[in-house]
Order: C-alpha cells, then sequence, then structure tokens
C-alpha cells in the first residue's frame, strides 16, 4: 500500500492524430488500485481521441499490483476489469438510488482523468469501478465487455425485458455480434438488420432468427415483418429510422448504442402516435457488470477478436483496420507476456501490423522517453519496463 506517487507508461492521441507512449505519474490513494494492464478492447469511440492529446482506451482488464489502504473489495493479484466510467460521489441521488453511472460528478472516458486509459502499461483506478473477472473468462475475452458488453446488456436489464420479446440488432460489427449473443440468450426472438447480404451466415451463427437486408433507398419501408419490441442501434452509422416505422410495435423501444456524430432524428407525429421510445442509455451499472460477466460465462457469450500488440504499431494498425471496416468483429490490444489464450481462429484479412514508423512525434514536450521507464512504488523502484512498458510493479503477468 502506498501514497507515493507511481510512473507508468500510457498510450495517447496527439495532435499530430499519431499515437504516442507518454509517461504518466499517479498517486495511489486510499481507495485506488494501481492495475497492470494486460488486455485492452479497441471501441470505435477510440477513434475520435486519437487526435487529442488524452490516454486512449476504456476496455480494460489486468492484475492489480498495489492498493490504498482504504480498499475493501479487492486485493493485489486479483484480475480486474474497466470500462466508460471511472468515478462518481456516491452520495447524490442518481448514486444512491444505484445510477452511478449518471452521477452528475462522474468521471468518464474523454472527460476526466484525461491523463490514463487501458491502453497503458497500467493505470490507477477506484476500486468502485474495477469488476472481477471470473476464473472461467480469458482477458482477451473480458476485455471487449467493458464497453460493447456492458452496453447492450445494461440498456437490456435497466430498461426490461421479456423472453417473449423480439429484438431487433442493426449492425453485426463489434457490438453487434454480441448484441445478438445476449438478446438470443436472454430468451427473445432475434432479428438482424444489415446493409449487405455477407453478414447473414454470421449473424445466424451467432444466435439470429431471422436477418433482413436493409433497403438501399432512404424514403423504403420495411414490411412483412412481425414487429419488434425493441430496437438495438449498433451499427456505426445512424439509420433512416423511417424504415423501422412499420415493423415496431407500438410503445416500441429504440436504443442508439453507439456514438453518433449527427443528432438522432425521427419522425416527430410517428413518435407521438406510437407511443416509440427513443431511450438514451449508458453502459452497465457496477452490479450490472457484475450480472453480465456471470451472464456470459453461464451462456459462453464471447466477443470474436483480432489481436495485435499494445504497442504504437499494434495500436494504430488496430485503429486504421477498425476504421476501414476491416475488423472481425473486436480489436484486442494485448501486453507482450501476457496471456493470449483469448484470441480467436479468425485471421485478420492482410492487415498485419506494420513496423513503427521512426519518430511518429507528438507535440512538443509531449511525448516521453520511456525506454526504461520504471513504475515506482514506495519509493522503490519495482519493475523496469521495456519500450512498451508491459513489464509492471511485479514482473510479467501470465493471465
Amino acid at each position: 500500500m502506498t501514497a507515493d506517487p507511481v510512473h507508468f507508461v500510457t498510450y495517447c492521441g496527439s495532435k499530430a492524430n499519431r499515437v504516442v507512449p507518454v509517461k504518466t505519474t499517479r498517486a495511489v490513494g486510499p481507495n485506488d488500485c494501481l492495475v497492470e494492464v494486460t488486455h485492452s478492447g479497441y471501441c470505435a469511440t477510440d477513434t475520435y481521441f486519437t487526435a487529442v492529446p488524452i490516454g486512449l482506451g476504456h476496455e480494460g482488464v489486468g492484475i492489480i499490483r498495489h492498493i490504498g489502504p482504504a480498499v475493501q473489495q479487492h486485493k493485489i493479484g486479483d484480475r480486474v476489469g474497466w470500462g466508460f466510467v471511472h468515478e462518481a460521489c456516491f452520495n447524490c441521488k442518481q448514486c444512491l438510488s444505484g445510477g452511478e453511472i449518471y452521477c452528475l460528478q462522474r468521471k468518464m472516458y474523454g472527460f476526466g482523468n484525461l491523463d490514463q486509459g487501458s491502453l497503458a502499461s497500467h493505470a490507477v483506478w477506484d476500486e468502485n469501478f474495477l469488476f472481477p473477472i471470473p476464473d472461467a473468462m480469458a482477458s482477451a475475452i473480458a476485455a471487449p465487455l467493458m464497453c460493447a458488453g456492458a452496453s447492450v446488456f445494461g440498456a437490456l436489464q435497466q430498461r426490461g425485458y421479456k423472453a417473449t420479446d423480439r429484438c431487433g440488432v442493426v449492425g453485426v460489427g463489434g457490438l453487434g455480434h454480441l448484441a445478438i449473443q445476449f438478446a438470443h440468450k436472454m430468451g427473445m426472438e432475434v432479428v438482424v438488420f444489415s446493409t449487405t447480404e455477407a453478414k447473414r451466415a454470421a449473424a445466424m451463427a451467432f444466435g439470429a432468427d431471422e436477418f433482413v437486408v436493409l433497403p438501399p433507398a432512404s424514403t423504403a419501408r420495411l414490411s412483412g415483418i412481425k414487429r419488434l419490441d425493441h430496437l438495438l442501434v449498433c451499427s456505426t452509422a445512424q439509420p433512416d429510422y423511417r424504415v423501422f416505422l412499420d415493423i415496431l410495435e407500438p410503445r416500441a423501444t429504440i436504443y442508439p448504442l453507439t456514438a453518433f456524430e449527427k443528432d438522432v432524428t425521427y419522425p416527430h407525429l410517428d413518435l407521438i402516435f406510437s407511443g416509440v421510445t427513443i431511450q438514451g442509455t449508458m453502459i452497465a451499472t457496477k452490479q450490472g457488470y457484475l450480472d453480465m460477466l456471470n451472464f456470459c460465462v453461464r451462456h459462453r457469450i464471447e466477443s470474436v477478436n483480432q489481436e495485435y500488440p499494445m504497442t504504437v504499431a499494434g495500436i494504430e494498425a488496430c485503429n486504421t483496420d477498425l476504421k476501414a471496416g476491416k475488423m472481425r468483429y473486436r480489436g484486442v490490444l494485448v501486453a507482450e507476456g501476457a496471456d493470449r489464450s483469448g484470441e480467436t481462429a479468425i485471421e485478420p484479412e492482410a492487415n498485419k501490423p506494420a513496423e513503427a514508423e521512426a519518430g511518429a512525434e507528438a507535440e512538443a514536450g509531449a511525448e516521453a522517453d520511456v525506454t526504461n521507464v520504471a513504475v515506482v512504488v514506495d519509493g522503490e523502484k519495482s519493475g523496469t519496463t521495456g519500450t512498451n512498458g508491459v513489464n509492471g510493479a511485479s514482473g510479467h503477468v501470465s493471465g
């Protein structure tokens, strides 16, 4: 346990729109845990921040190496994950009613704790926002659940669903392929919508009952489909909601789950006359995370991953593949020496990470010399990182 500062490497965005390694200094507070990062999922939201000088990543999994004196929920050596929200007040109306993710004083990715993220050698987080990973779950499988999985599970759990409901899923990508599995295992009939026939076989394998190719014309309407109670929008582009008007049950709920750059638009009178709800939703609550992880183990829900080394070259290759639409289905960055048992059999399509280009530079003074950066705890050097900052205070992590 320590109140002394710790030093580690965080991979950050930069104004040059390049990923750069930066030395981060943090104190481990009374309720904090120092986590050595072994795996990080890569979310579409991360692509928005590569041009901003902040710590990247919010789908982290790692091993606790040090704890603050007041930590009660975790111990050194525990394997934990974390997601989009990092802190809350735990005294307001939202926090006291189990909605800490909606706390007005919350700190979350892109808006607080900007000096650290899950793409790093280590990170320091409040124990309340670290979630124990079940022994039966590989770290690479757990990482994408910290945002993608929690976004889907949290939406359905918080707003209510019945096993007799019909659930539509728009998009078969990093979020959508998990949404299909969750909805299927929750007992709902699952109808998948995609812009391409090429996703049909995969969607059906993930648990879809029906597959519909969306019409290309924006004025087209779907018909001949039994009405839906829920519509999970998991596509990277916002759909034209007019297409779905005739297949939503009155009082159905639409969940826009991805970070669209444009506002949601929906025909006003149709919204009034049908009682359809467009429901904003964050990720899962703390209890929701615990429920989700147990649900995934029980029902064998797993993300399909492409793995990359947690290096500058690896992160940039992952970012490039995601933006190019080559990802099948979730990118996971893996620290050197970490367990790779969660790697899928699906090989990236000619997208092996290239060697890092020499001289990837941040703005003046932003890039740290990370060669042989030591993780310093209790005033002593407890481990020395290589150029990628992956050897922690207690040496290499294997799990």
